[in-house]
């Protein structure tokens, strides 16, 4: 049996039991303090197709359609997968409760995954920033599986911009860390499931996975855009190594057409 946990579940257990006072302390005195935002649509709002490459044995791709949104209205936002609450004024933005859309269960119905238990999708709630300076923009987050896996997840962003017009280019760089409960619940093998599959027991810990992409924004008319999306990921030691996993690297991405409010 394979036993890299450390006292990282002591980190995430000390998480998990301050994360929801923090934030709620954090919204009330936030909003209190906030300058009034304008209560209308500011951004785009449409239809995509999106597409995220299998890493699990035996599992297609998924192909999805469905709303796509990249825009503020008031204190609320909707940047593609994030959803939050902006706060306090904090450097060129604000300090913002958040919550991330994930497609990260599956269900074990395959032959390559007999034997195992399905995995549930995370709910990821935390704080974040979205800094947005001279030299680009600035992504950061810090959120907890208030699901299944009670892991958590972090990671920074750097976007920047290129624009010839009527097409805008906002190539991207950064690295998303998995906490080990994160990793061994979606990942890992238990004891419980070593007897009932084929695979030995696989506890692993965290995971760093750095990721490039490249945002296109090709503007059809003064409403209507073309939004492209495609990102690389390069998994971790601790993912790569799972016996469920089949690839080092995860693909995903998007196309969408959105009507831009002003």
């Amino acid at each position: 049996m394979i036993d890299t946990r450390s006292d990282s579940s002591h980190i995430d257990e000390l998480i998990r039991i301050v994360m929801p006072s923090l934030l709620l302390s954090i919204l009330f005195v936030g909003i209190a303090r906030a300058e009034e935002l304008p209560l209308r649509i500011d951004g785009d709002i449409g239809l995509g197709s999106y597409y995220t490459r299998s890493i699990i044995r035996d599992k297609a791709d998924q192909v999805s359609v469905l709303p796509y949104g990249y825009f503020d209205y008031g204190r609320m936002f909707m940047r593609t997968d994030t959803l939050g609450i902006k706060t306090m004024k904090m450097g060129y933005g604000y300090l913002e409760i958040a919550g991330r859309i994930r497609q990260d269960g599956f269900s074990a119905d395959v032959p390559a995954l007999q034997g195992l238990n399905d995995r549930q999708t995370s709910l990821p709630l935390g704080l974040g920033t979205l800094q947005i300076t001279p030299v680009g923009a600035f992504f950061i987050n810090a959120f907890h599986d208030i699901h299944k896996s009670n892991g958590n997840l972090l990671e920074m962003i750097y976007v920047a911009k290129l624009e010839i017009s009527p097409v805008t280019f906002y190539p991207l760089a950064g690295a998303e860390y998995l906490s080990g409960g994160f990793v061994r619940y979606y990942y890992g093998i238990s004891a419980h499931e070593a007897a009932t599959s084929a695979y030995a027991a696989y506890q692993p810990t965290g995971a760093l996975d750095p990721f490039i992409g490249l945002m296109v924004d090709a503007r059809l008319s003064e409403e209507y855009h073309l939004n492209l999306y495609l990102r690389r990921k390069w998994l971790g030691d601790a993912i790569r190594s799972s016996p469920i996993v089949d690839k080092s690297i995860m693909d995903n991405g998007f196309i969408a057409l959105s009507y831009r409010f002003k």
